[in-house]
């Protein structure tokens, strides 16, 4: 499937523009928006962290799983109020459309740490009902693998020396595109 990161951006800046009574219009008329697709969608605002919600498997059409995940980051992420109306306007967008995810089988921590592949893996920590994911922008700030599943561990909710052998890993690498300097202060 071919994509365009421009139309994709746009979509997700459409569909937060909507709930503020804004119309935007969006050409999502390519074909290619059909298909199952599973992304996430990060706003930034002052280079900070504003919200990120997404999908980890392919479950719905990409230009669906683009609204539904934008509107998600602007006004439902737990770690932020919902987005305001004079935010909008300063917040910048990422769009990380994902591959398929891929299982890491590993005989021990040491083991899973070794084959953790920094800047390119986006990781998925199981264990029981704990479940997190960084996606491999993290690694930007979390470059050491030991640190990264430590972090990914805590997010997790499971204290960061955790470690059993009913742990389950995974990765996945994603494509992104990122709205231009214009949106951020």
């Amino acid at each position: 499937m071919s994509t365009d990161g421009n139309v994709l951006l746009a979509i997700a800046r459409a569909a937060i523009a909507h709930e503020f009574g804004h119309a935007q219009p969006v050409d999502d008329s390519a074909p290619w928006l059909l298909q199952p697709g599973a992304c996430f969608v990060t706003l930034t605002r002052k280079q900070h962290l504003r919200g990120c919600i997404g999908s980890l498997q392919a479950e719905r059409p990409l230009l669906d799983d683009v609204r539904k995940n934008a509107l998600a980051a602007a006004f439902h992420d737990p770690r932020f109020d919902p987005l305001t109306e004079a935010e909008f306007a300063e917040i910048a967008l990422e769009i990380s459309l994902l591959s398929a995810i891929e299982p890491i089988r590993f005989t021990s921590e040491d083991d899973a740490i070794g084959q953790l592949q920094p800047h390119i893996d986006g990781v998925i920590f199981e264990y029981g009902h704990h479940r997190g994911t960084y996606l491999p922008q993290v690694w930007e700030k979390l470059s050491e693998p030991r640190e990264f599943l430590t972090s990914l561990k805590y997010k997790a909710g499971l204290p960061p020396d955790f470690w059993d052998a009913e742990v389950k890993l995974a990765r996945y690498a994603v494509t992104s595109w990122c709205e231009s300097d214009s949106h951020r202060d």
